[in-house]
């Protein structure tokens, strides 16, 4: 027996789904997200990258001269060229380690947040539309934050949104379960 749920709208509403059919490949809510969690995964795994980029900023680019030229490491068995010095504190690579805290602090809550939400058997547009717009605020916010740094409210706007998304994925969880305890 099927119970539609979701808007009310005929096109918008699913049926009920057995518990043990929420993580499969047959809710097409969870392939979504399974979708979207890996762009998210990648893109963390691509800041790591950025910062190794940005120690060897200049280091890649021949023509800038020499003595210009950025190589930038924060242990001493990472010298592995001659004449360097350990250096903790360059703004460049900072910043994309600061981008990629943030990513770890917000993202990760995010993944478990929504794991919880596909188990309330959430209408099919909705989870969809909440997993895209999360993933690509995540990525504007690494484009605006870490890769070309734009004035606020850009990061902001971005960092909300995500943040925005997870407490309401949180309210729906909570009024949802609210009558079992």
């Amino acid at each position: 027996m099927s119970t539609p749920v979701g808007s009310g709208n005929t096109n918008d509403s699913q049926t009920m789904r057995p518990p043990g059919e929420m993580f499969t490949l047959e809710n097409p809510v969870f392939c979504c997200y399974l979708f979207w969690a890996t762009v998210l995964v990648v893109k963390m795994l691509l800041m790591s990258l950025l910062t190794a980029i940005q120690r060897f900023r200049y280091k890649l680019l021949v023509l800038v001269p020499l003595a210009l030229r950025r190589k930038i490491f924060p242990n001493q068995e990472d010298l592995f060229f001659k004449n360097l010095e350990v250096q903790f504190n360059d703004p460049h690579v900072e910043r994309v380690r600061r981008a990629h805290r943030n990513d770890m602090e917000n993202i990760l809550p995010y993944f478990i947040m929504s794991l919880i939400y596909i188990s309330t058997n959430p209408s099919v547009g909705v989870a969809c539309n909440l997993f895209r717009v999360a993933s690509v605020a995540r990525i504007i916010h690494t484009l605006v934050y870490a890769v070309y740094p734009v004035p606020q409210p850009s990061r902001i706007l971005a960092f909300g949104t995500m943040l925005l998304i997870t407490f309401y994925m949180a309210a729906v969880v909570a009024l949802r379960t609210l009558s079992f305890i």
